[in-house]
């Protein structure tokens, strides 16, 4: 047993939640901010009552999160600093969820739904929005010797780049990580559809069209064009068959 932050004893098995605790808190009441040096594993174990094996394992978790970045060594570069990068542990969090089955895959679709409906609204209402990187991906996707994955790797990015224009930085970690942990389904469904060619035609005018709606200030029928738009391929891979049923809510 060892004694936590808190003078309370904890298993030895759960001593790496106490270092959690105390990054956590120390985050929240600005002791702690991005750049910072956390302190070493010797001087973490002595001032909570922990071992250095609970530390490292603390910190390991911590990184996976994508809150620290560790470095061996001596130098600027070395021990375990405070970064800011939401989008790498987030999308580790939804690809294990969704490959687990934790998320269930109708879900995960729900909420892209939502997100990306989110995301186009917010564009068309800004009249200082910046769409010029998306325009510029619907450009190279409208290519005719784009393979399948090229075609789909840029879809990837369209999205994102949405998602990033918003301004919305939680929305734009979220929709990295949504992507990548969906993205063996979604190269499988184009491997299911009878005639991808078609597909990718219908894809490439609902791209136009979604950001052409975007420019136009309309953001109810960028709603509605996304919506469908990502429905429906869904629908018609076989993926989710109940996303095309789903009515998202509409702004008063």
């Amino acid at each position: 047993m060892r004694r936590s932050v808190t003078g309370t004893t904890a298993p030895a098995a759960r001593a790496w939640r106490v270092v959690l605790e105390k990054i956590e808190a120390d985050l929240l009441d600005g002791r702690l901010r991005p750049g910072d040096r956390l302190p070493p594993e010797r001087e973490l174990s002595a001032t909570l009552g922990v071992g250095r094996s609970s530390v490292r394992e603390a910190l390991r978790v911590l990184e996976v999160m994508g809150l620290i970045r560790t470095g061996t060594g001596s130098g600027p570069t070395s021990g375990a600093i405070i970064i800011a990068t939401p989008q790498g542990g987030m999308s580790a969090l939804l690809r294990l969820q969704v490959a687990a089955q934790g998320f269930p895959f109708d879900d995960v679709v729900a909420t892209r739904l939502v997100l990306e409906s989110a995301v186009v609204d917010a564009l068309a209402a800004d009249p200082e929005r910046s769409t010029g990187a998306a325009r510029d991906i619907v450009d190279a996707m409208d290519a005719d010797d784009l393979t399948t994955p090229e075609f789909l790797a840029l879809d990837a990015q369209l999205h994102l780049a949405l998602a990033e224009a918003s301004g919305n930085v939680v929305i734009a970690a979220m929709m990295a990580g949504l992507r990548t942990a969906i993205e063996s389904y979604v190269q499988a469904g184009a491997a299911g559809l009878a005639d991808w060619q078609s597909a990718a035609a219908r894809l490439r005018r609902e791209h136009h069209a979604i950001l052409d709606a975007v420019d136009a200030g309309d953001g109810a029928r960028a709603r509605t064009l996304v919506h469908d738009h990502i429905a429906g391929y869904y629908e018609a891979a076989g993926l989710a068959p109940s996303a095309a049923g789903i009515h998202l809510p509409t702004n008063p």
